[in-house]
């Protein structure tokens, strides 16, 4: 099991692939394993990099509450460590907000980076939908709380298809028979990352060239967002997928494995 020390924490990560450095960071409850399906795809191009976040997985779970720039400086700590002087960077959800906080605060060390179903600056609906989390993960059941996230993510056709809900079945099941799961101080930490992310007004700072790639039918980080953060990054393109939500990436995963894969080729 790989680890390196990293900001104060022990944090483990895989590699998988060869070529040019890609790292990859997770969104918030997920560990780096969730990357499987992609990384099968971007290792053929790259060598993929899959951290797990501070709070998750095999890393140290430290009692919180996590900044944003806290979790990037942790990914710097790590580059640093494998000896990565500038690699190119994809985020999801969370893990777009540590991607834009790490060009922000170590710019020499991003190429370029791809922004999923990102955010720049939570409003109140946004605010109450990571508070609401908070509550699910401290009162619900394992496999619950896991379909109360399907639900914000997932939309109503990957629901319709009988293999695609029979992977949110599956879903359910590993998360109730899971031998590593989240701590609830651990979620509330990175929940309070989501909530005060605030660099709307920074943004502009960003030299590298960005794709900000989303879900039209987000109701978790409405599609708003994307749009915002994309207009306020000077060199970067927007891609919106039409009938996909915050999970676009499972729910178009044919079109999105290689239109990221020829984009970061091209950054």
């Amino acid at each position: 099991m790989p680890l390196v020390e990293s900001n104060g924490i022990k944090m483990h990560y895989e590699e998988q692939g060869s070529g040019d450095p890609l790292i990859m960071i997770m969104g918030i409850t997920a560990p780096g394993s969730v990357w499987e399906a992609h990384a099968a795809e971007w290792e053929k191009s790259f060598r993929c990099i899959i951290g797990d976040n501070r709070g998750v997985g095999a890393s140290d779970k430290p009692e919180g509450p996590y900044s944003s720039a806290m979790m990037a400086d942790d990914y710097a700590g790590l580059m640093d460590a494998l000896g990565i002087e500038k690699a190119r960077v994809v985020g999801c959800s969370m893990g777009s907000i540590i991607a834009q906080q790490l060009a922000l605060r170590h710019p020499g060390k991003v190429q370029s980076a791809v922004l999923m179903c990102t955010w720049s600056r939570c409003d109140r609906y946004a605010a109450a939908v990571f508070e609401h989390m908070k509550h699910c993960k401290a009162r619900l059941r394992p496999e619950e709380f896991m379909n109360y996230i399907q639900l914000l993510i997932f939309t109503k056709p990957f629901w319709d298809g009988d293999e695609s809900y029979q992977g949110l079945l599956d879903g359910r099941v590993e998360a109730s028979s899971g031998d590593a799961p989240q701590p609830l101080h651990a979620m509330e930490a990175q929940a309070a990352a989501c909530i005060d992310h605030d660099v709307y007004e920074r943004l502009g700072e960003i030299g590298a060239p960005c794709l900000v790639i989303g879900g039209r039918d987000d109701i978790f980080t409405p599609s708003w967002m994307a749009e915002e953060t994309a207009s306020a990054i000077p060199d970067s393109d927007l891609h919106l997928y039409e009938g996909a939500g915050h999970a676009f990436h499972w729910e178009k995963i044919d079109d999105f494995n290689p239109r990221v894969r020829d984009w970061l080729l091209a950054h």
